[in-house]
């Protein structure tokens, strides 16, 4: 009887162990993400054999400086600084770079500045998103969001 039991607790185990493999691997970068600091939410999608990700949300959407909605005024090129961060494109040329990983670009509306990225789904619920200039890397857990 010791032995059945042994044998059917080694299955369980051997079951909930398995279960948040299969939870990230089934989990996919499509969704809404929320950014570490809260302050937007990202749409990714897969596109072009890759994924993009668009800014769909502002935490604080209007400038208190203009009290216009934000637009994209780090942006060295005149004629982009005008556009509105909610709809901004973030992710260029993020191609798969392994299971549940892509590798690309990433622009930061912060700065206005476009780094080297990877991405990478850490769990069901986390988006890992990294960029690198130089020799140095950054970066941060994004969280799934709801719509």
């Amino acid at each position: 009887m010791t032995y059945r039991l042994a044998i059917f607790v080694i299955f369980l185990a051997a079951m909930f162990a398995a279960a948040p493999a299969r939870a990230q691997a089934g989990a996919g970068p499509d969704g809404i993400w929320l950014t570490q600091a809260g302050d937007a939410k990202v749409r990714v999608s897969k596109c072009g054999g890759g994924i993009c990700g668009v800014v769909v949300w502002l935490r604080d959407p209007i400038d208190p400086a203009t009290g216009k909605p934000q637009v994209d005024d780090k942006n060295p090129n005149p004629a982009l600084a005008r556009r509105r961060v909610i709809g901004l494109p973030l992710f260029s040329g993020m191609r798969p770079a392994g299971p549940n990983k892509w590798s690309g670009q990433i622009y930061n509306a912060d700065d206005g500045k476009t780094y080297a990225s990877h991405i990478s789904v850490a769990g069901p619920a986390t988006l890992r998103v990294e960029g690198c200039v130089g020799g140095l890397c950054g970066g941060e857990d994004w969280s799934r969001a709801s719509q």
